[in-house]
């Protein structure tokens, strides 16, 4: 058993230790932490209710504020037409997210739950990212207690970690200042937590961020999970620059370097987390395949539907026969999981699987038709914020 790194120990190690030291500790964790050679997915898609957005994030291409001509909420039937898209293709987990939107209140987020879960109870909801209950909350005149358990009672038992950026106050106000207040994401998750909610933790990096705002976000969700565990995994992933305000003052991406060394440091560093995300999706394929070996168990899902990092010109595509490929090339051997990491399924060595016909997905109609393109509009970037 390691002994826990203080929060100096955390900043000298992560400012100066030699990336191979970092990648060896790293997977000697990991490999006491879960099976050595197995790594793990999950079957699932990441679709979007609505692109209204009142924060301003700085880092985010995708947002669109109210009332804007490209702007979009999609009705709880719509909704679900993303759900029939993943029944079709065999998925075990939607993902769903949107903007922050001040414009919904609580009974459309219920409804949603509700509707999903009993069309489709064979796929696990994995709904709304901290700031978006937080509006819920704001728009309804009730508080974040009372959002989770209402929707609690609808269907809901687990929440993605997105929007946490980095939880550092100074970075908080240098790039998303109308976000929450300082504290809220972790004040969300643990309040979850104690009802009986999982949750995943994030973290974007490779912006403003020096190494003591890491490892305060590390730190933070080191000292929640003491509290009250309920973080599965945490999942890191870097700035894309392109069609965001904030590229203006960070140009290009952190590189794979950075990457590795984030990764393995939270193995070393979160030590009451039983798994550490890599992602095929976030950083590319050939670097995914890489991070494997920097102390992750998991490789994130095959997300049929993506359309965030897809606004700042970020896309990849894989499917189940592909994730079994890319994970048996990095020299593990495949598990599919559930929401809340539960083995599935086992493969042979050699094992291909029939993937159904979803129909063509991509990203909603309403969605500007330049962001399926591979070139920037300057006049619409300018739009966007």
């Amino acid at each position: 058993m390691q002994e826990r790194l203080s929060f100096a120990e955390g900043i000298e190690l992560l400012t100066h230790a030699p990336l191979e030291e970092l990648q060896l500790r790293a997977q000697l964790i990991r490999n006491q932490k879960n099976p050595p050679n197995r790594v793990t997915f999950v079957l699932d898609s990441n679709p979007n209710y609505t692109n209204v957005c009142n924060v301003d994030c700085s880092f985010c291409a995708f947002y669109r504020h109210p009332g804007a001509k490209d702007s979009y909420t999609k009705s709880v039937e719509e909704v679900m037409e993303h759900f029939e898209r993943a029944h079709q293709a065999g998925l075990t987990t939607v993902l769903l997210q949107g903007g922050v939107n001040p414009l919904l209140k609580l009974d459309y987020y219920v409804e949603l739950v509700k509707t999903a879960r009993e069309r489709y109870p064979h796929i696990h909801p994995h709904f709304f990212s901290a700031v978006e209950l937080w509006q819920c909350a704001r728009s309804s005149h009730i508080t974040v207690d009372e959002v989770l358990k209402a929707l609690w009672e609808a269907g809901l038992r687990s929440l993605p970690g997105g929007g946490a950026e980095i939880l550092s106050e100074r970075i908080r106000l240098a790039i998303s200042p109308k976000k929450m207040e300082p504290g809220s994401w972790i004040d969300i998750h643990q309040r979850a937590h104690a009802l009986g909610y999982r949750s995943t933790a994030t973290m974007m990096y490779g912006h403003l961020e020096e190494p003591h705002d890491i490892v305060t976000h590390l730190e933070t969700l080191r000292v929640a999970q003491d509290k009250c565990p309920g973080f599965t995994c945490f999942v890191p992933w870097s700035y894309k620059p392109e069609r965001t305000a904030l590229r203006r003052k960070v140009r290009h991406w952190a590189g794979k370097d950075a990457y590795f060394r984030i990764l393995s440091f939270a193995r070393i560093y979160l030590d009451n987390f039983d798994h550490i995300g890599a992602s095929w999706f976030g950083e590319g394929k050939d670097i995914g395949m890489q991070s494997l070996h920097y102390g992750a168990d998991d490789f994130g899902g095959t997300l049929l539907e993506e359309n965030v990092h897809r606004a700042t010109n970020w896309i990849n595509k894989t499917d189940h026969n592909q994730m079994l490929e890319m994970i048996r090339k990095a020299g593990f051997e495949p598990a599919q999981r559930d929401t809340f990491y539960n083995i599935i399924r086992l493969y042979t060595p050699d094992e291909h699987v029939h993937v159904p016909h979803a129909g063509q997905v991509s990203e909603p109609d309403c969605l500007p038709s330049y962001l399926q393109s591979t070139t920037c509009c300057p006049t619409q970037c300018a739009q966007t914020h």
